[in-house]
């Protein structure tokens, strides 16, 4: 009797969006970020000992605006395999947009009891900048978190990969390109605060901004935007858009014979990923009470890459994980030895790139196999 050959009845099943325990991992992070911490920061009485305070929450929500920074940056780093290091003048530029509405919600509660900013009123100024129009707008504003950033993208982003820079060369005039941008925001004339930035926000859409209701409103967004921008990268690397970025990471030169332009898919990463860090610095900016030229500096890009590396670069938790490990590092040796904070940062990029090279998520998935 003939059989029906086994592998041509074979149907391959379809990869799930997330395996099971990914699916756990993210509702459980869903439940933790948007019910019970905000509950026992909201409801919860100071005295108990379930209290979370209004440190915690903030502590807690900087590192997640940082977390998508780093999910952006490994897009088109971990993904992509262009290193960024100017992702940090992308963030302060979202962070600017938004903080320019808070600065009008201020009012007339300024120090010179004035409609303009005391910044502006110190400077002399009489009246708003052109390129502060209907920044009394929340919904303009918020159109400008994600304008500005993808325009300075889609522009620096087409002349650099249409003139074919990579590698080292790109890494540089991104550093070149936010250092510059520090140096402007630095300048008092340019109507952004100068030195000092913005700062002593009162209000956001009509509520206080200190009090905790509003607080955990703004966390429990901002842990709304970081499960987004993680469904958004699963996706994105499930898709064939994914598939085209690994390959231009792996070798551009190939992809180009096979008939891509990899132009294209380049220029659209970058700018998604300049938008994202749009949108973390305009969560960031309520949350922490300050936004001003020093979240440019070179620094702090340079950072938001160890972030990635430590956590294993081309992963889709490495990043989240990267953040809140180096974050929490900065936290406490600030607090607890800050002259050595540098130092230990410093000799961790080090030490992970000498033993860690996949990150911290890359040595797990070593030890998985081995044990296998």
């Amino acid at each position: 009797m003939k059989t029906e050959n086994p592998v041509l009845r074979y149907v391959p099943r379809s990869e799930p969006f997330f395996t099971r325990g990914g699916w756990i991992a993210l509702l459980a992070f869903a439940f933790i970020a948007l019910v019970l911490l905000p509950c026992l920061y909201v409801f919860v009485p100071e005295g108990s000992a379930f209290h979370v305070s209004a440190y915690t929450v903030t502590l807690v929500g900087k590192i997640m605006c940082y977390a998508i920074v780093a999910m952006a940056m490994n897009l088109i780093w971990g993904y992509t395999g262009i290193l960024s290091l100017g992702h940090g003048v992308f963030f302060a530029l979202g962070g600017y947009a938004f903080g320019m509405y808070l600065m009008r919600q201020i009012g007339r509660e300024g120090q010179y009891q004035s409609d303009l900013p005391d910044f502006m009123v110190f400077l002399d100024w009489k009246k708003f900048p052109w390129y502060w129009t209907n920044s009394d707008s929340f919904l303009w504003c918020a159109a400008l978190v994600v304008i500005v950033p993808a325009l300075l993208a889609l522009v620096f982003g087409f002349f650099a990969f249409r003139s074919r820079i990579k590698g080292v060369y790109f890494s540089i005039i991104t550093q070149a390109m936010t250092f510059a941008f520090m140096l402007l925001f630095f300048r008092n004339d340019t109507g952004f605060g100068g030195n000092n930035g913005f700062t002593d926000f009162k209000r956001v859409l009509g509520y206080p901004i200190t009090v905790p209701s509003t607080r955990a409103t703004i966390f429990a967004i901002t842990a709304l935007a970081v499960i987004g921008t993680i469904v958004l990268t699963r996706y994105l690397i499930r898709s064939k858009i994914g598939r085209v970025l690994t390959a231009i990471r792996d070798s551009e030169s190939r992809l180009m014979f096979s008939g891509y332009n990899p132009l294209g898919y380049k220029l659209f990463i970058w700018t998604l990923s300049a938008v994202l860090c749009g949108i973390a610095g305009a969560l960031y900016v309520p949350q922490v009470g300050i936004i001003n030229p020093s979240e440019m500096s070179p620094a702090n890009s340079i950072e938001i890459a160890v972030w990635v590396a430590v956590g294993g670069r081309g992963t889709l938790i490495g990043p989240l994980l990267g953040a809140g490990v180096v974050n929490g590092a900065k936290s406490f040796f600030t607090q607890a030895f800050p002259e050595y904070w540098l130092f230990f940062l410093g000799l961790l990029f080090i030490l992970v790139t000498l033993f860690l090279p996949k990150g911290i998520v890359g040595a797990i998935n070593l030890a998985k196999w081995r044990r296998k």
